[in-house]
């Protein structure tokens, strides 16, 4: 009798080890999960960001080059057809926006499916023990 206490307070020792072993892994991998999400997100606003500045100063200085260029002949033309393409770019941003906001994000995805590996293999875990 003296040794089944001491065996059982060894084997809620081991549980309690390995549960926090397994929650150490689950926080590293949700770290590391974080870093690149921040990572890939600081480049993409980064780069982003710069092409658009970009496009919009050539799409100014080639608009404002074509209208000069038509002066004399088409200038109302020219001024209209660059507004519809200004416009209809912008209307096709924020479609895109909207569209990426709505898609969601898969940040953090492979902790959660980790997570619900280890759910389902204690559940499995204590129907096989139920059953013995």
């Amino acid at each position: 009798m003296t040794g089944t206490p001491a065996g059982l307070l060894a084997s809620l020792r081991g549980l309690a080890m390995t549960a926090v072993d397994l929650l150490r892994t689950r926080l590293e991998l949700f770290t590391l999960e974080a870093q690149e999400g921040a990572g890939r997100l600081a480049g993409l606003l980064m780069w982003g960001v710069a092409a658009m500045l970009l496009a919009v100063v050539g799409a100014t200085f080639l608009a404002v080059f074509l209208t000069v260029l038509l002066w004399d002949s088409q200038r109302l033309l020219a001024l209209g057809i660059f507004s519809a393409l200004f416009l209809g770019a912008a209307g096709l941003a924020i479609f895109m926006v909207l569209r990426l906001a709505r898609q969601g994000s898969q940040l953090f995805a492979g902790s959660l499916a980790e997570l619900r590996r280890d759910a389902a293999a204690l559940s499995l875990d204590q129907t096989q023990d139920g059953k013995a």
